[in-house]
């Protein structure tokens, strides 16, 4: 197995874990938290800010995946960088999509 190949497999395996805790909360009965080590905001309507939370995570996961596929091309690829700078914007993208639309529309008032 060559060094790409597995090294795309550790990339994968992280997104697959970010898509199975958006999948939990997607399910989750219990009010799902965002931010680490945070209590989650008071919430209008907990089943829709799950689930809206959980389709971010989703997302997040599968487009962290995508980013990866360079990593299966030649080391020397300067499509590598584009990797690396696209997973910083998907990431804040991700926050920004939570704070201005997520939190605005499900926290109480």
């Amino acid at each position: 197995m060559s060094e790409n190949l597995l090294n795309f497999i550790i990339w994968a395996i992280s997104g697959c874990l970010i898509i199975a805790i958006g999948i939990s909360y997607f399910f989750s009965k219990k009010q799902a938290g965002f931010w680490a080590n945070v209590k989650p905001p008071p919430v209008k309507d907990v089943k829709g800010y799950n689930h809206a939370t959980g389709k971010l995570l989703v997302l997040f996961g599968v487009l962290l995946i995508v980013l990866g596929l360079p990593i299966l091309f030649d080391k020397s690829s300067v499509f590598i960088f584009l990797s690396i700078i696209g997973v910083l914007i998907l990431t804040i993208a991700m926050m920004a999509v939570y704070i201005f639309y997520i939190d605005d529309k499900y926290r109480e008032k």
